[in-house]
């Protein structure tokens, strides 16, 4: 990272657990993974990166076969971690891919820490903040604590995960997450505002959900959207190590592994969302259409303009 480990702030220490921020320390960036990238029985062999260096985890959400055997179109929707500390080759990658709209999903806090997005000239992210369920402020607790025990008490025994399960409750149960995300799709289903590109501050969990409740809504079988989110774990894992690493090389903590629940997605903080998305609405139908408040007209355009 920039400068020696021994000046690691708890803040920047944050910003780096949640994904952005300055690199890892030298020798643990992880190298730019091919544009599509193959895994093991083929679960990321429709994934297609874009490889950045102020950026790990962006990628096509095009490219999935739908039940029907067409596939979502490349060229029109990105997912992103923060665009917030990209390098000018980065900017001119991102101008190449012929932007018109991006739309942020972070908070203000998480933006007044880290800064605005790195944007090609021209382009303006549009602010659509998500809650993180308070993540942001829990981490500044526990790494700023600097105290094995207070870590362990607040990220040990199950707690770490119970605490993400509740957050991707929380992206079917609070209603601006809920307005913000329609909104997006609303964008996506008039057409006019793509290509467009949305993000949080990792690119796992809020844009993460976002894209598995997009690929459904297309008629992306379940199994392939659950693969494409479970991918931000491929994408992040060498950058992910790294931080562990250097939170604790800088003496921030003795046992950095309690974070990997926070760093990484798991199927059953998905579980939690659409558990949740059953008991309020009936199901994943319901959810689009009494949680987001998606008419027909708009679940039609989604599908005529993303897939084909």
């Amino acid at each position: 990272m920039r400068g020696s480990t021994r000046t690691l702030t708890a803040a920047t220490a944050v910003l780096l657990v949640l994904g952005t921020g300055a690199a890892p320390a030298a020798g643990s960036a992880p190298a730019p993974h091919p544009p599509y990238a193959a895994a093991e029985g083929g679960q990321l062999r429709d994934v297609r990166q874009i490889p950045l260096q102020g950026a790990v985890n962006v990628r096509d959400v095009g490219g999935h076969r739908t039940y029907d055997g067409e596939r979502v179109r490349r060229g029109l929707v990105y997912r992103a971690d923060a665009l917030s500390k990209l390098t000018d080759a980065d900017v001119g990658t991102l101008a190449g891919l012929g932007l018109r709209t991006v739309v942020d999903f972070r908070v203000p806090e998480e933006v007044r820490y880290d800064g605005q997005d790195r944007l090609p000239a021209g382009l303006a992210a549009t602010a659509r903040p998500v809650p993180d369920n308070g993540l942001f402020r829990q981490l500044m607790t526990v790494i700023g604590a600097r105290d094995p025990v207070k870590q362990e008490e607040l990220l040990g025994g199950g707690r770490a995960e119970a605490f993400m399960r509740d957050a991707y409750r929380a992206f079917v149960t609070d209603a601006t997450g809920r307005a913000h995300f329609a909104a997006t799709l609303r964008d996506l289903a008039a057409g006019g505002a793509t290509p467009l590109l949305y993000h949080c501050t990792a690119g796992k969990d809020r844009t993460g959900w976002l894209t598995y409740v997009l690929l459904r809504a297309v008629g992306v079988p379940e199994r392939t959207a659950v693969a494409d989110y479970l991918a931000s774990n491929t994408f992040r894992a060498a950058y992910d190590a790294g931080v562990r690493e250097s939170l604790r090389q800088a003496g921030l903590m003795l046992k950095p592994e309690l974070l990997v629940p926070l760093q990484e997605v798991r199927t059953d903080y998905l579980d939690a969302a659409l558990t949740e998305a059953t008991r309020r609405y009936g199901g994943f139908g319901g959810y689009l259409t009494k949680g987001l408040g998606l008419d027909a007209g708009t679940l039609l355009g989604l599908r005529e303009r993303l897939v084909g």
